[in-house]
């Protein structure tokens, strides 16, 4: 066996991490469905699909672990930091703001730095343009559909 061979073989530790908590997933299912009652006069009961979950969780983790320690997995792309930092940024702004400034400015900064991950720079605007869709969701879902959003000032000078 060459060295290249070798090299090129070698295990994909994150796929590796993926195939365990796989696993990890699949025996935590199986375990809590054991807990699950009722349906004991027929043969299909609550209990079989959180089964048939699980042990499709427990097939793909050992396919997965297998594949993994063979290095078969294709090579993955290099992730950009800049548009993941946006995206994360603006679902921290997002949660950090969304009881104080209410929904629609929270969810417009949240949609702003998501636009702006996927390139559009110009912040003047999609934050006011997320602002206003996000305030149209919030119109829809609170005052039509009567469920409850965190309310801000912007809601609260129409509604």
């Amino acid at each position: 066996m060459s060295v290249s061979t070798q090299t090129a073989r070698r295990p994909d530790w994150a796929a590796l991490a993926i195939g365990v908590a796989l696993g990890v997933l699949g025996l935590l299912v199986g375990l809590d469905a054991r807990g699950i009652g009722g349906g004991s006069y027929a043969r299909i009961g609550p209990a079989t699909f959180p089964y048939v979950i699980a042990a499709v969780l427990l097939a793909l983790s050992v396919w997965t672990v297998i594949e993994a320690w063979r290095g078969q997995f294709p090579e993955r792309d290099h992730d950009e930091t800049g548009p993941i930092v946006w995206i994360v940024g603006g679902l921290a702004a997002q949660l950090l703001l969304l009881n104080t400034a209410g929904f629609s400015i929270a969810t417009g900064l949240l949609f702003a730095a998501t636009a702006r991950a996927f390139g559009k720079r110009r912040l003047y605007v999609s934050v006011p343009l997320g602002i206003l869709i996000s305030f149209a969701i919030w119109v829809l879902f609170s005052q039509v559909l009567r469920l409850s959003l965190p309310a801000g000032p912007l809601e609260r000078l129409f509604f």
